[in-house]
C-alpha cells in the first residue's frame, strides 16, 4: 500500500479522535499512511526483514518527526483488519512493526495485533509511551519524548507555535512508561540531539526504574541520533555513539536512513 493522499478527510477525523486516547474509523478500520516491507532500521532488531504498518494520527508533535504526514498533516486511507492482514501476508517476513504516528491512539490497533498473534507473527509496536493498551505485543519499542522534541516557535514546522504547550504537557507519562515495562518486553529508545539531552535521559530512566519492580537494564536503554537524512546523521551519529559509551547505554543506528536516505517506503 503506497502513501495515501486523502489529507483533508483523514486529517479531520484523526485530529478529532486521535488527540485523546481513542480513535479509529468504522468498526475495526485503521487510518493507514503506508504499508511496506523493509529492514527494521532501529533498536535491538535492526536489520530484521519486517513489514511496516504505519498508521496516521498522533497525540504529540515532535518538531523533528520523521513521519510528518502521520502527525503534522495526517494522510492515508481507512483499511479493515482483514485487509491489512491479507496485505501483510503478501510479504515473506514474519516480523511486523506497527508504527505511526502513534498507533496506540487507535482502538483497532489491538484488533490488528490480536489477528497477527493468531497467525504467529512477531510484533513490534513503536510508541511514544503515553498510552497503554492490553494487546499481544512481543516488543514495545518505546520512544519517550525529551524536552528537545517540543515544537517551540523557532522549530515549529508550521511556524505558528500552536502545538508547543500541548506537546510539552503530554510528552511524558512515567506511570504509563512503567506500566509498559511491567507488561511487555520493552526497549526505551531516546532520540538524542546532543549532550544537553543526557541529564533528562538519566533522570527519566531513574524515575521509571523507581516506579516499577520490573527490570530496566542499561542495554535496553537505547540512544539514537536525530536525523532524517544521511547528511543530518553525519552530524550527530558520532556524538551520540560517544554518549552511549560514556553513559553505558546502547547505541542504535538509523539503518534505513544509512541505506536509503529519506526515501518513502523504507
Amino acid at each position: 500500500m503506497p502513501v495515501a493522499d486523502d489529507t483533508d478527510a483523514l486529517g479531520e477525523t484523526v485530529e478529532r479522535r486521535g488527540e485523546g486516547r481513542e480513535g479509529g474509523g468504522e468498526d475495526d478500520s485503521l487510518p493507514i499512511n503506508e504499508l511496506f516491507c523493509s529492514l527494521q532500521g532501529e533498536g535491538q532488531l535492526a536489520g530484521v526483514p519486517s513489514v511496516f504498518v504505519r498508521t496516521s494520527g498522533c497525540n504529540l508533535r515532535c518538531w523533528f518527526c520523521d513521519s510528518y504526514h502521520t502527525s503534522w498533516e495526517p494522510t492515508g486511507d481507512w483499511y479493515g483488519v482483514a485487509d491489512l492482514v491479507a496485505a501483510i501476508g503478501e510479504f515473506d517476513a514474519d516480523h511486523v512493526v506497527l508504527t505511526g504516528g502513534e498507533p496506540l491512539i487507535h482502538d483497532a490497533s489491538v484488533d490488528l495485533l490480536e489477528a497477527l498473534a493468531d497467525r504467529g507473527y512477531h510484533t513490534t509496536v513503536e510508541t511514544n509511551g503515553t498510552i497503554y493498551r492490553d494487546a499481544p505485543i512481543d516488543l514495545a519499542s518505546v520512544s519517550p519524548k525529551l524536552a528537545s522534541s517540543t515544537p517551540t516557535d523557532e522549530r515549529d514546522p508550521k511556524g505558528d507555535g500552536e502545538w508547543a504547550d500541548r506537546h510539552e504537557q503530554r510528552r511524558l507519562d512515567v506511570e504509563t512508561l512503567a506500566q509498559l515495562l511491567e507488561r511487555y518486553e520493552t526497549q526505551l529508545k531516546f532520540v538524542v540531539t546532543g549532550p544537553d539531552d543526557m541529564d533528562e535521559v538519566e533522570t527519566l530512566v531513574s524515575r521509571v526504574r523507581a516506579g516499577t519492580d520490573a527490570t530496566l537494564p542499561d542495554d535496553r536503554v537505547l540512544l539514537m541520533p536525530e536525523g532524517q537524512t544521511r547528511e543530518q546523521l553525519n552530524e550527530t551519529r558520532e556524538v551520540v555513539a560517544e554518549l552511549a559509551i560514556e553513559f553505558g547505554y546502547r547505541y542504535t543506528p538509523r539503518l534505513h536512513v544509512d541505506l536509503w536516505n529519506d526515501a518513502p517506503g523504507t
